[in-house]
């Protein structure tokens, strides 16, 4: 069985405030996009493994890749088999794109396929959410309302079919998710409009109010980031923003 994953975007998100469990409470909408993604090979096996290659590749533990996670949670509770995997990375790491988060629902998906669990959307995304904060959401793979840490997920309707998407990843910039939080901890947290209410508003008037928060904390400290949001405004993005807690910046075109 192969695979062809995905990444998403954040269309704004919002931290509302650092809860008693070390997480942080935020609101998001999460929408799935085609500009990156892996391919993952699965297939039955007598032990379990995992090959990983490809360009984006930094050499990982197997053994801790969501992939390997993903597996391990089902076999706990299923008694599933040992299969071989192969993942070839080619979606961006730590760009704020949740490349590895899909891979690791996306190895839900397979499993539950190849071994007949019969799990439905909601059951794969309660189960993926053990695994990460975004993983919940690629088991759905559509737009959807996020609040707690990511993982409670609610459809949203939104018609972006007269606009395209363009996300570039400044070369050789990561920014460290942790130090990402520390900053909007220092800075305060998002006081900002609700951010169902300002999505709900035509594209033409985000600019000014479907915010990042990260970006207020980040920015400073990688100009570079900041620099490919005003390029998108400057090819004539209706909107542009950057993507979770960096480094990928995406801008939305009229198409």
């Amino acid at each position: 069985m192969i695979l062809r994953t995905n990444v998403k975007l954040n269309l704004g998100l919002r931290v509302l405030g650092r809860r008693p469990d070390g997480y942080h409470d935020l609101e998001t909408l999460f929408v799935p996009c085609d500009a990156f993604g892996d391919v993952l090979e699965v297939l039955p096996a007598d032990d379990f493994s995992l090959e990983i290659t490809g360009p984006e590749y930094r050499g990982w533990s197997p053994e801790d890749d969501l992939v390997a996670k993903a597996w391990r949670l089902l076999r706990d509770e299923f008694g599933i088999q040992a299969v071989n995997a192969r993942l070839e990375k080619r979606s961006p790491v730590g760009a704020g794109l949740g490349g590895g988060s899909a891979d690791g629902a996306f190895m839900l998906k397979a499993l539950n396929e190849l071994f007949g669990l019969g799990l439905s959307e909601d059951a794969l995304a309660a189960r993926a959410a053990h695994l990460g904060s975004d993983c919940a959401f690629f088991a759905y793979n559509r737009p959807m309302f996020a609040t707690g840490r990511g993982e409670i997920l609610e459809p949203f309707d939104i018609d972006l079919s007269g606009f395209r998407f363009e996300v570039v990843v400044p070369e050789g910039v990561s920014v460290n998710t942790r130090e990402a939080y520390k900053g909007v901890d220092s800075y305060g947290f998002s006081a900002e409009k609700p951010l169902k209410e300002c999505l709900q508003k035509p594209i033409e008037y985000w600019k000014e109010e479907v915010v990042n928060d990260f970006e207020r904390s980040v920015f400073p400290l990688y100009p570079a980031i900041a620099e490919l949001k005003e390029q998108m405004y400057a090819k004539g993005a209706v909107y542009a923003a950057m993507t979770g807690s960096g480094s990928a910046v995406f801008g939305i075109f009229s198409a």
